[in-house]
């Protein structure tokens, strides 16, 4: 394995251990994924105190997930760590797709132009973790106010009315914490989740797919490269993805009823990839696992003052690169709404809105999942016959090639029904309407979105803001100066305000000066429209 096997976060006694009664925390966050990393990172940023758990004191094994995807790094870069880790990867947005012996056609996931980041990049989830752990050491060393305390697993939850009281086991034996609120992050087997009692609901699917890691040297360029029926694994699927470091990702579908450790054993895992690679190729294996999966959620997000993230919360197929990514969104959405009820800024039924915008993204994401893993395993022979018929068509039909569906990848949610955002009654781009994410474009001093985000802002393009707006930053830019930025929020229209949310998200946009709308969508935005009614 290229992980260190020295712990990176190895347990210490905290003073917590030694005290009277429970200390206190604003937050506790479970689980030191890429989630709830991310999610700690983001607190310790806004000088929110913060206690990081997890059961382990050293990365994750294996590369599991890989493909990040182009919004996922710019909620890296607004965190701070973005170029790390895109220095760290294999950037790619081209993708060939196979049918049996034959390539039938290849996509290009960002044609456009005028993005700073790529669509997605390529890196082991070791290397990430690594790279979050980095990015909060830095933030302590600078005095935020967080922990990453290891060889911490909760074994008991106990919510009351105004904080949570956790018991943490540790190697001295266990303690009691106190949170005024507590993020679960603690991946598929939560142990959060089944303190509260919550069950998933959703599919559970029977197939298995063997992952093999290694190492090799290939001349296969940086691209997803996807086989349906393959001569090497026939009736099956794999999957190639190229990562750093000369480690290559490949997935081959097994079917149900197989002996995992059986397929797990390297003297017959080895004569699979020979057949795919060649027997001119030389490898080596680095990581070997069985999975199967589920597409499946909790039915709430929020319970009281937890709240769930990641895979604690919702779960669903390898198949477009969606479990890592909306988990990330997930802590984007909710990280500046806990900032603003623990200052006081907001009333607490801001989280409810937690729930109300990342439940409907789960949705989405476990609807593509399923509709990815229904055509890449048919379920009967009429389903069989009519994937292989759109995929002999769209060797030939462009106007096939959308029903091909091998994991449609992952895209961010947009929030079109949030309760925080205001109608929109513009003739705006459609892109960049209420509850979509904010589009990258270049500007004069580099790009938008490094422009962007941590609290409220009023991006007006071309419109005069005459004074100042209680609670929003302003940003003004010229109309007609910048080609692209004009295009993806001007559309025809001579200038436009957007009020952008601190997750980079549009809540309100209007193509005129109105401060008592502007203030009313802030309202509404922020959550205060129930305090202040």
């Amino acid at each position: 394995m290229r992980v260190s096997e020295t712990p990176l976060y190895p347990y210490e006694r905290s003073p917590d251990q030694d005290a009277s009664t429970p200390a206190r925390h604003p937050v506790v966050v479970v689980g030191a994924g890429p989630v709830g990393l991310a999610a700690a990172i983001d607190l310790a940023r806004r000088d929110i105190s913060v206690v990081l758990l997890d059961d382990n004191d050293r990365v994750s094994h294996g590369s599991r997930a890989i493909c990040f995807a182009k919004r996922a790094l710019e909620i890296f870069d607004r965190l701070g760590c973005g170029d790390g880790i895109v220095d760290h990867s294999v950037t790619w947005s081209r993708g060939k797709v196979f049918f049996r012996d034959r390539r039938i056609y290849e996509f290009d996931l960002l044609a456009e132009e005028g993005h700073r980041r790529p669509a997605f990049i390529n890196l082991q989830q070791y290397r990430l973790e690594e790279l979050l752990v980095r990015r909060l050491r830095d933030l302590r060393s600078e005095g935020r106010p967080v922990e990453l305390r290891g060889g911490s697993r909760v074994t008991k939850v106990e919510p009351g009315a105004g904080s949570v009281l956790l018991t943490v086991e540790t190697p001295d034996g266990p303690y009691r914490l106190e949170a005024e609120w507590v993020v679960a992050c603690d991946g598929a087997g939560s142990t959060v989740r089944r303190e509260l009692g919550l069950d998933f609901a959703g599919r559970v699917f029977e197939d298995n797919f063997l992952i093999a890691d290694v190492t090799m040297k290939a001349d296969f360029p940086t691209e997803r490269w996807f086989w349906f029926d393959p001569p090497f694994n026939r009736g099956q699927s794999a999957l190639l993805h190229r990562q750093p470091e000369g480690v290559w990702r490949i997935d081959l579908q097994l079917g149900p009823g197989i002996d995992r450790e059986e397929e797990q054993r390297p003297e017959k895992v080895v004569p699979r990839l020979r057949q795919m690679l060649g027997e001119d190729v030389e490898f080596e294996l680095e990581w070997i696992s069985v999975y199967t999966f589920q597409c499946a959620r909790i039915e709430r997000f929020r319970h009281g003052r937890v709240l769930f993230a990641g895979d604690a919360a919702h779960q669903v197929s390898p198949f477009g690169a969606r479990g890592a990514n909306s988990g990330l969104q997930d802590v984007d959405n909710l990280v500046w709404k806990l900032e603003r009820v623990l200052r006081g800024r907001s009333p607490d039924s801001l989280l409810d809105s937690y729930d109300a915008e990342r439940v409907p993204a789960a949705d989405e994401n476990i609807l593509n999942s399923t509709r990815s893993t229904d055509f890449i395993t048919p379920k009967s022979d009429a389903s069989r016959l009519f994937r292989d018929a759109v995929l002999d068509l769209a060797e030939t039909q462009p106007m096939a090639r959308p029903l091909v569906n091998s994991g449609r990848l992952s895209l961010p949610h947009v929030y079109v029904d949030s309760p925080l955002h205001s109608a929109d009654r513009s003739d705006l781009p459609a892109r960049t309407r209420p509850g979509s994410p904010a589009v990258d474009a270049p500007i004069d001093d580099g790009w938008l979105l490094g422009r962007l985000g941590d609290r409220f802002q009023l991006l007006a393009l071309g419109i005069d803001v005459p004074g100042e707006e209680p609670g929003l930053e302003v940003i003004s830019l010229p109309a007609g100066q910048h080609p692209l930025l004009d295009e993806r929020y001007l559309g025809e229209a001579p200038g436009a305000l957007y009020l952008l949310r601190p997750d980079q998200h549009v809540a309100a946009r209007f193509t005129g000066y109105d401060p008592e709308r502007i203030a009313a969508a802030f309202r509404r935005a922020s959550g205060q429209e129930t305090a202040d009614s």
